[in-house]
């Protein structure tokens, strides 16, 4: 059979999905992707996976995809991170029975991505984007898709879905954010790029961004034309997004729990779902915030899960008639429900510095604040200066260290070549030197070796001379038998 394409993929394959769930790393795994499919979701994505690991680690395959089979998780679409076509399309013939598409991701933002050059951070290498999709194309069984950023231009932003589309790629989700726009400074999604690409390619495009509720996804596909919607943090606090409703917390928290029992996954993903799901009701509660950050089992989550929801109906038991929700939230605090981070200007507002464009600071901006106002230091080195009140970020009073003379980086205080521990241990192992400073004993344990294979040699002389007296007098006795 051919292998589909475009709108008859989109609608025969997909079923003409409109309604979609991100892919999203360690929080889209089987036991979510079910939830979510229960309460409205009409196509999933796995967690991003990384395609050289997948390639190479079959334990790997197997925690997140091959164990993970389910008839009823379909369809389903694989979402890899690659910048390597080769590697890239070896990893998705080993996944491609396994799902009904294979996806390459080009919108992650995120410094890991930078790093390991994959993600958003293509998005300028055209040249490599159309050999990793032609040969994907060419290769595999199941068509090849893409998730985008957009660029700050919308005419280049649309070039770069043509370009894509005549490579091979078969469906395209468009996030409306450029891969600047992430964490403090993520802003409003533009729907225009979204429209844009929409009006100018012939494939299936869904749209990723600003969707908290279902009216969101109506108006987004109103707006913008797009064959369908996708979901990644309007999910996480409401799997119900879909079907339009906004349900108990603990009846989406017990209900997934249920189902992490038949298909397990690690603890970790279990409690970020759970810390998303309760996101208002733990500011209120916030001893029980810290009971699930600690807890070690399945069974410890569910007892949290179960106190905060004892909590929450003792609070509606004691609720005063026509009383309203707090801290301007839509429903209370124990109703699932969109988490609203502030824009770059409500943040800027809120650390004073009046909401103009030059007082926009990001994260790193926050960790170099001077030690003096703990309020200017980050989440983390908050919670730092908690445990240690007398720890100084200043950069001012950190120690300065010598460098190493071969690599620059800080050398070993004891060191007797003036090294770093990497560079030492190179130069001692050619050279058969000792270096106590950093534990290197190449030339003490050479001697030692030396050492021994004299004293074997030593042992062996007097053993095999006295096996040679042996065998003569043997003989001599055997002699004089025989001449009597």
């Amino acid at each position: 059979m051919p292998k589909l394409r475009g709108e008859a993929f989109w609608r025969e394959t997909l079923r003409s999905a409109h309604y979609v769930v991100a892919p999203m790393v360690d929080q889209s795994e089987l036991a979510w992707r079910l939830l979510s499919r229960r309460h409205g979701a009409q196509l999933c994505y796995t967690p991003m996976l990384h395609a050289q690991v997948f390639l190479r680690d079959a334990n790997y395959r197997r925690e997140n995809l091959y164990g993970e089979a389910c008839p009823e998780d379909r369809p389903l679409i694989v979402q890899f991170c690659a910048n390597d076509p080769e590697v890239f399309v070896q990893a998705a013939l080993l996944a491609q029975d396994y799902c009904d598409a294979i996806d390459l991701n080009l919108g992650c933002p995120q410094m890991i991505a930078k790093r390991g050059h994959y993600g958003a951070f293509l998005q300028e290498e055209w040249d490599l984007l159309q050999r990793m999709i032609l040969l994907a194309n060419e290769k595999l069984s199941v068509p090849i898709t893409c998730k985008i950023r957009v660029f700050p231009d919308i005419d280049k932003t649309v070039k770069y879905a043509q370009m894509l589309e005549k490579a091979g790629c078969q469906l395209l989700t468009v996030h409306g954010r450029t891969k600047e726009q992430k964490g403090p400074l993520a802003g409003v999604a533009s729907w225009e790029h979204i429209q844009a690409v929409r009006k100018a390619v012939n494939i299936p495009v869904f749209a990723n961004g600003n969707i908290q509720c279902l009216s969101d996804v109506e108006e987004c596909i109103r707006k913008t034309g797009v064959h369908g919607v996708m979901s990644a943090e309007g999910n996480l606090h409401n799997p119900a997004l879909f079907e339009g409703r906004n349900p108990l917390v603990w009846e989406m928290a017990e209900e997934y729990l249920e189902i992490v029992r038949k298909y397990p996954c690690p603890l970790s993903y279990v409690r970020a779902h759970l810390f998303k799901l309760w996101h208002h009701t733990l500011q209120v509660h916030q001893q029980l915030r810290e009971e699930l950050a600690k807890v070690k089992t399945l069974e410890g989550i569910v007892d949290v899960n179960r106190e905060l929801k004892l909590r929450c109906q003792e609070e509606i038991a004691n609720q005063k008639e026509g009383e309203k929700p707090k801290e301007g939230l839509p429903f209370f605090h124990w109703i699932c429900q969109p988490c609203i981070r502030p824009g770059p200007k409500e943040r800027c507002r809120e650390n004073g510095d009046g909401g103009t464009e030059k007082g926009v600071r990001g994260k790193r901006a926050l960790e170099e604040e001077e030690d003096g106002n703990s309020e200017l230091l980050s989440k983390n080195k908050q919670k730092k200066k908690l445990r240690n009140p007398n720890k100084s970020f200043d950069p001012s009073l950190k120690p300065k260290y010598a460098k190493c003379d071969q690599c620059g980086n800080p050398k070993g205080n004891k060191c007797v070549f003036n090294m770093c521990r990497g560079c030492c241990k190179k130069r001692a192992f050619k050279e058969t030197a000792d270096c106590p400073g950093h534990g290197l004993l190449f030339k003490t344990k050479y001697e030692k070796s030396l050492s021994w294979q004299h004293s074997q040699r030593g042992i062996q002389t007097p053993e095999i001379s006295q096996r040679g007296d042996a065998e003569v007098g043997e003989t001599a006795v055997l002699k004089e038998a025989g001449d009597s």
